[in-house]
C-alpha cells in the first residue's frame, strides 16, 4: 500500500495535465512504515519532486528519467536516509496501466504510480509494482489521505 495525502495526489495530477501531451515523471520520497491493522508494511509520501522526461524521442509515450538525476536522488537517499519509494509517471491519452516500454525499464522494489491524462483532463490514477520475476506488474493499492 502507498499513502499520498489529497494535496499529493492533486500535484501529480496537475504535473500530467501542464504536461500534456507529453509524459511527465518525478520521483516518490518518502518512508516505511508498519501498518498493523493490514499486518502489512505502508509506503508513506512525504515529498513528490518533478523531474525531467529527457527521453529523446516520443514524448507522447515514454519517459527517461536522466542518469545524473538518478545517481543524485541515490546519494540524496544515502545520505538523509529517506527512500526512493518510486516514480509517478502520465499516460497522455492512454489508461492508467503500465505498458511494455514502462515494464522494460521499471526495477522491482519501486512503486510507480500511472495517471492517465485525457484531453488534458487528468482521469483514473493507479499503482504498480513489478514482480521480482520481472513479468508482471501487481496492483497497489493507493490510499489517499
Amino acid at each position: 500500500m502507498i499513502r499520498l495525502s489529497k494535496g499529493q495526489e492533486a500535484a501529480i495530477r496537475e504535473h500530467g495535465e501542464t504536461e500534456f501531451p507529453h509524459e511527465c515523471c518525478g520521483v516518490i520520497l518518502g518512508d516505511l512504515e508498519e501498518d498493523a491493522a493490514h499486518n502489512t508494511e505502508a509506503r508513506v509520501v512525504r515529498e513528490l519532486r518533478p523531474l525531467s522526461n529527457v527521453h529523446e524521442e516520443g514524448h507522447e509515450r515514454r519517459y527517461l528519467v536522466s542518469p545524473d538525476e538518478m545517481f543524485a536522488l541515490l546519494r540524496e537517499e544515502r545520505k538523509t536516509g529517506r527512500k526512493i519509494l518510486g516514480f509517478y509517471h502520465s499516460h497522455p491519452d492512454h489508461p492508467a496501466q503500465p505498458s511494455v516500454y514502462d515494464r522494460e525499464w521499471a526495477s522491482p522494489w519501486y512503486t510507480y504510480i500511472i495517471v492517465s491524462v485525457l484531453k488534458r483532463k487528468s482521469d483514473l490514477m493507479t499503482a504498480w509494482r513489478l514482480d521480482d520475476n520481472r513479468e508482471n506488474f501487481s496492483a497497489e493499492e493507493v490510499e489517499i489521505l
